[in-house]
């Protein structure tokens, strides 16, 4: 299959180990660019060792015995089902047995962009495997720190998604445990054109194989609409129809290939297309954080609006047609307006009980303590900003419950938890966690003052005001200008 869209560069590749924490979010997590990162993968990974055969290619074996009786989601790379490939779940051990079916892999594929040339068999592709929540005790890889600000699985590590709408309705639909993934595919597997859930970052490291990328940037995303701006290309290297897709080939791609050993960023919004080249195996993650918590909540708004437009005409018999609208972009999207506000209350919380422990300490003697202070100051104007969009947005007008309550998030367990990580994760990757151990074991009043969750306002949170009043008022209670100041900044 010859290339028929037109490819304009290729995305940068670096040397992980040559690059701060600091110089990563400059030039690409700011600016939302995606590169390819070596050097990363070390030999304490244990998947780069047990998960990989002498020859370099996937111990399927090891797969087999170890984790044979996971079961799993597997694509049929051949067969699309709607905007995705058909899935089936099945057993790890019957997955390996499809790709030793045929000699070690199922499909033989010429061509230069892994796209399958057998009519004789489907491309069986292991997607979307919660490897770490269902094998805690078994470590096979270390985050790099690059990817350590990450609010969507540290949350999910404590919470449930879906807090507010459903609670009792156990739908692994939009209740999903967390974004950490594995990977497995054949040589030829591939997965089609798409932006990532929730419009997220996500990081993907190759433990083995080959993959070939193709990228578009959000700003040229449109062109791969129909008229009515619904409906995106499922294959960029079908035979794309003028009529229906008109702006298609305006559009103007990036590539790359992704060796084994090599981690891609991928940042919000750029759709992309991946087909494997070898037999691979990958991790994955999606995350975001405050750098691209815009992406999350200009995309839920979107879907809102879609989805609200959708079942207008049943407005005005439907008793609780805005509750029906935010069950729906539950179903749809994963997460609904109130779930997005719990979500960024707790982190709000979380980043100022951190500040309330750096100004403790003094920070703005320490040259790293003060970064620490930066970094989770920017955070919480991050919230206040979408906060403030959010007030604005729709949804929540008029709601008479109880979201958050903030002195009893204060002093749940699940809390203390959470919080604890959230402070590591700033605190190791801005060089200080040699104050972790103290951190730790300081109680919750310890770190912060009861005074302050009270301050000139009640703790609880029914909308986006709320959440404005209670940081506005913290932030005031704490008296720290240059607290102050950077919060403010991103207001």
């Amino acid at each position: 299959m010859d290339i028929n869209i037109k490819i304009k560069g290729e995305i940068e590749k670096v040397n992980g180990k040559e690059l701060t924490y600091n110089e990563f979010v400059e030039r690409y997590m700011e600016k939302n660019k995606p590169v390819v990162l070596t050097g990363l993968m070390d030999d304490h990974w244990k998947a780069c060792t047990d998960w990989v055969s002498p020859n370099g290619k996937p111990n399927l074996q090891f797969f087999s015995t170890h984790f044979g009786s996971s079961k799993v989601q597997v694509a049929d790379c051949d067969t699309r089902d709607f905007t995705d490939q058909k899935r089936e779940e099945m057993l790890v051990s019957d997955f390996v047995g499809l790709c030793f079916k045929d000699e070690g892999s199922v499909v033989q594929c010429s061509n230069q962009n892994g796209v399958s040339n057998s009519d004789s068999a489907s491309v069986p592709y292991l997607k979307d495997w919660h490897f770490v929540k269902e094998y805690p005790d078994y470590v096979p890889y270390i985050t790099p720190m690059f990817f350590c600000d990450d609010w969507l699985n540290l949350y999910l590590d404590n919470f449930r998604m879906n807090t507010y709408s459903d609670r009792d309705q156990q739908n692994k639909e939009i209740c999903c445990s967390d974004y950490r993934f594995v990977y497995m595919g054949v040589k030829g597997s591939w997965t089609p054109l798409h932006a990532d859930v929730f419009r997220s970052y996500s990081w993907s490291a190759n433990v083995c194989g080959k993959k070939r990328w193709f990228f578009l940037d959000p700003s040229q995303c449109h062109l791969l609409f129909d008229r009515n701006l619904k409906n995106c290309v499922y294959n960029i290297f079908d035979e794309v129809s003028d009529s229906k897709y008109p702006n298609f080939k305006k559009a103007i791609w990036l590539e790359c290939t992704q060796e084994a050993g090599e981690i891609i960023f991928v940042p919000s919004g750029w759709y992309h297309q991946v087909h494997n080249l070898e037999d691979t195996i990958s991790i994955n993650h999606n995350w975001f954080n405050a750098y691209n918590l815009s992406w999350v909540w200009n995309l839920l708004l979107r879907d809102y609006n879609e989805a609200k437009e959708y079942i207008e005409d049943i407005k005005d018999i439907c008793d609780d047609f805005e509750g029906l609208c935010q069950r729906n972009l539950a179903a749809n999207t994963g997460m609904n307006f109130y779930d997005f506000l719990t979500f960024i209350s707790y982190f709000t919380l979380a980043n100022l009980v951190l500040l309330c422990y750096i100004n403790r300490r003094d920070g703005s003697t320490n040259g790293n303590s003060s970064r620490v202070a930066q970094h989770v100051s920017m955070n919480v104007g991050s919230i206040r900003k979408i906060a403030s969009e959010m007030k604005h947005g729709g949804g929540l007008e008029g709601n008479h419950d109880l979201v958050v309550d903030m002195l009893k998030t204060f002093e749940d367990p699940r809390f203390s938890k959470f919080c604890m990580q959230v402070g590591k994760t700033y605190l190791m990757i801005h060089g200080q966690s040699d104050l972790f151990s103290d951190f730790v074991g300081a109680s919750m009043v310890d770190l912060m003052e009861i005074g302050i969750l009270k301050a000139y306002t009640s703790s609880k949170v029914y909308a986006p005001e709320d959440l404005i009043k209670f940081i506005d008022n913290a932030i005031a209670k704490l008296g720290d200008f240059y607290i102050e100041s950077s919060v403010q900044r991103v207001t």
